[in-house]
């Protein structure tokens, strides 16, 4: 009789390691890659931020142009929409539409970058708007601020005075004590450094000048976690990192995030312009990479393949005021509905 319990003991106690085993496994399954645009094949720039009203997280994307073929130079980045995703929990994503921006005051436009922040429940969108579809980089380029209920219909509001005719890249991030927002930019007039303006009410802006310059970069990408903030801008060659105490000193930590290759699926490539989503303690970023381009950048071919790009998600860790992120690790990145919503 002894031995008789031992053994179902012995067996049940495995059967519960399976199915522990099995669930955990479901669990930290994120895709990889984490969402491909069905249009073009050319998602990038993308930002998170929760529908109240849906109730769900909308990623809002620069769609490159990547599978027409018929496209010289660098027109396939030019004339080129936002798209839009949907996603219950921050993981499993579909494609939902463009956005319909009002805002075409050249017939030929060019839309890049979106960030969106909510505000006494209205959307407020800032876009990098170029003024044409070009076969070059030389040409101005402005951040124009649009407005919706929906994250679907944006209409104009205006045009902030920024440091320079040439600046892309929009992060908005609220000040402590209702002080008000702070706008960081990057300004390619200035050696592609960043810039930063602050508002009282998202609306007015002054421009302040520069905050970080040490080291060209764009996609400056500011978030508070740890007890800290911090600021992650993509060097085109992993992205760099650094820290703040108040939002206007920021310390370059030694090593990039997102250097080097990962092993995931179409994970091999280095990763570009962020978002960070902070959710339930956890930091999370969603990347983009160009997966076709791997190995030194002077054997890169400029064709569909190397064109078409992706977006990832990885997990952020601080140790020692330091953050990394191993991209090979599995990811259990269920996003919970924000707090204050």
């Amino acid at each position: 009789m002894i031995k008789r319990i031992s053994y179902y003991g012995c067996f049940s106690f495995i059967f519960c390691l399976y199915v522990y085993s099995s669930h955990a496994q479901k669990i930290v399954s994120n895709p990889k890659p984490l969402f491909q645009d069905p249009v073009f094949d050319g998602a990038a720039d993308p930002i998170i931020i929760w529908n109240k009203k849906e109730k769900q997280w909308y990623m809002l994307y620069t769609n490159r142009r990547a599978n027409d073929t018929t496209l010289k130079g660098v027109t396939w980045v030019h004339g080129t929409r936002i798209g839009i995703a949907t996603s219950k929990n921050g993981v499993h994503w579909k494609y939902k539409d463009t956005a319909d921006i009002q805002y075409r005051p050249h017939e030929n436009y060019t839309h890049w970058a979106p960030d969106v922040v909510e505000y006494n429940g209205l959307y407020h969108m800032f876009l990098t708007y170029v003024p044409g579809v070009f076969t070059d980089w030389n040409h101005p380029r402005e951040i124009i601020h649009l407005t919706s209920t929906d994250l679907l219909h944006w209409q104009y509001l205006n045009t902030p005075l920024l440091a320079s005719q040439k600046v892309i890249d929009a992060c908005i991030f609220p000040l402590p004590n209702h002080q008000g927002f702070r706008m960081w930019y990057n300004n390619e007039k200035d050696k592609k450094s960043i810039y930063y303006a602050d508002s009282k009410d998202l609306i007015d802006w002054v421009d302040k000048g520069k905050a970080v310059g040490d080291k060209g970069g764009e996609a400056p990408k500011v978030f508070e976690w740890k007890n800290a903030y911090w600021m992650i801008v993509d060097n085109w060659m992993g992205m760099g990192v650094y820290k703040s105490t108040d939002l206007l000193n920021w310390k370059r930590q030694e090593n990039r995030i997102l250097e080097f290759a990962g092993n995931g699926n179409q994970d091999q490539a280095i990763g570009g312009h962020c978002d960070v989503v902070v959710n339930n303690g956890k930091a999370f970023v969603y990347y983009f990479t160009h997966p076709g381009r791997t190995g030194a950048k002077n054997t890169w071919k400029d064709v569909t393949s190397t064109r078409r790009s992706i977006i990832q998600l990885a997990e952020l860790t601080e140790n020692d005021g330091i953050i990394e992120c191993d991209r090979n690790q599995p990811t259990i990145a269920t996003l919970k509905k924000p707090f204050k919503n």
